[in-house]
């Protein structure tokens, strides 16, 4: 019997803290091909950095991990929440 692979998840997650000007966006695509995940970061006029990333749940979970830990101290804040995977990503990439 083979097991069943989970369906994918989006994540929508903000982070806050000083998050933009750093290099936050890059980051997160740079760490993100390590990764099976696809989606996009974007900064929002309030300061707040918005990430969308889609994939199966574990691996979204590593790379929202990953990128909080590649980020350090500068995150003070992250809210996030899941939903079914639209698929309309092909890349990771960043929005302008």
């Amino acid at each position: 019997m083979s097991e069943q692979k989970p369906p994918n998840i989006r994540r929508t997650v903000y982070f806050t803290g000083r998050v933009q000007g750093v290099g936050f966006r890059y980051t997160a695509c740079e760490v993100a091909r390590s990764f099976g995940v696809v989606g996009v970061v974007k900064n929002l006029p309030d300061g707040r950095v918005q990430m969308v990333a889609e994939g199966e749940p574990g691996e979204v979970s590593r790379f929202q991990a990953a990128v909080a830990d590649a980020m350090g101290g500068r995150i003070s804040d992250v809210a996030g929440q899941d939903s079914p995977a639209t698929g309309e990503f092909l890349s990771f990439s960043i929005a302008y």
